[in-house]
């Protein structure tokens, strides 16, 4: 499951393109975190797994720390959380995780991009069957022994366990109650991780021909390249030979 999770998440982020997303990204949950838990990264463990993937992603430091001051302003903007679902074309479930600060806008885009390329938006919660969240970790692998590694976690929550040798990462992963504690167990062995996030993965996953996959896709890009659009998820098939 680990390399299929790498090759959904290499296609997503060849997609979300360009860093100016990722930073973006980025830039709001740290003012999320910083305005629910201060912005101290040594008391703010949200905060901290921010900084982690700012990093992680080659953010600059005085971007993060920008936006750091900018979340202790009382002129900044308070984001909320939102979760969007419905069905695209040809009837693949898709999931769109949202940070806005303003709902009536962001909700009129996604319904927007779902109805210009034949889908359609539905009510929260109606995927809760289809999509599970796990936590994932990305680790710096250079001096690691994963089986070591996996012994040492197992009582944190590890579930699986692979290295991407060319990246020469190992990536852990947990079920999405289990996050917290594996990211204080890494924490307290100081290991060097890249990016941690919680991720959904589909339970059930829905073939399409080559053609339908196009017509997926179409609405994939417009959701992703939304400015209120944090992730986007779905359950259509997808080739790993398939280098789109």
């Amino acid at each position: 499951m680990g390399r299929a999770f790498e090759f959904r998440k290499a296609r997503k982020m060849k997609r979300w393109d360009m860093m100016s997303k990722q930073f973006t990204r980025i830039g709001k949950e740290i003012v999320m975190a910083v305005k629910s838990g201060g912005p101290d990264p040594d008391t703010n463990a949200r905060l901290r797994v921010c900084i982690q993937n700012a990093k992680g992603v080659n953010m600059p430091k005085d971007r993060v720390e920008a936006a750091i001051k900018r979340a202790q302003g009382k002129e900044e903007s308070d984001y909320s959380e939102v979760v969007y679902e419905g069905y695209g074309p040809h009837g693949v479930a898709v999931l769109v995780e949202t940070a806005t600060d303003n709902v009536n806008r962001t909700v009129a885009n996604v319904r927007m991009h779902f109805n210009r390329t034949g889908g359609e938006l539905g009510r929260t919660g109606q995927f809760d069957f289809i999509f599970e969240r796990k936590g994932v970790f990305h680790l710096n692998g250079e001096g690691l022994d994963m089986e070591e590694l996996e012994l040492d976690l197992i009582d944190f929550g590890l579930e699986s366990i692979d290295k991407d040798e060319e990246e020469n990462e190992i990536i852990i992963q947990t079920s999405f109650g289990d996050f917290g504690a594996m990211q204080k167990a890494l924490e307290e062995r100081g290991l060097h991780v890249k990016t941690s996030e919680l991720q959904r993965y589909p339970t059930v996953l829905k073939e399409l021909t080559p053609e339908q996959q196009e017509d997926m896709t179409k609405l994939l890009d417009r959701l992703e390249e939304d400015d209120d659009v944090q992730a986007v998820y779905h359950n259509m098939k997808e080739d790993a030979g398939d280098d789109e």
